[in-house]
């Protein structure tokens, strides 16, 4: 079964999950040739390890705590908190709490 991608116009709810988030996984909600946006749940104590993407990318956390590492410094995320990271840059995630972020990331740089 192909995955749903919201086309140009659709509306995507990026609610916070509450209740259902413990049994939600990880999914792309839009991709275009330059543009990704995901919505990423990380139950608590889960991590993402050190990584980085070639493009320009955001993060915004939409319900539970996450701490961001990304150079040398550890950030906490809240409900509401958006970080921008460069091209390239080196970056990894530990859920604190049960979490849902939305992840947009530019997929090709020119």
């Amino acid at each position: 079964m192909a995955i749903h991608h919201a086309s140009s116009g659709e509306l995507i709810d990026i609610r916070p999950l509450k209740d259902s988030l413990k049994t939600t996984i990880s999914n792309a909600l839009f991709k275009s040739n330059h543009l990704e946006v995901s919505r990423m749940v990380l139950l608590a104590g889960k991590e993402v390890p050190p990584h980085q993407m070639a493009g320009e990318m955001t993060i915004q956390c939409l319900e539970g705590s996450v701490e961001l590492m990304v150079a040398g410094m550890t950030r906490s995320m809240r409900a509401g908190d958006l970080v921008c990271l460069a091209g390239c840059e080196t970056y990894a995630l530990r859920a604190v709490e049960d979490s849902s972020l939305l992840v947009t990331m530019l997929l090709h740089v020119a």
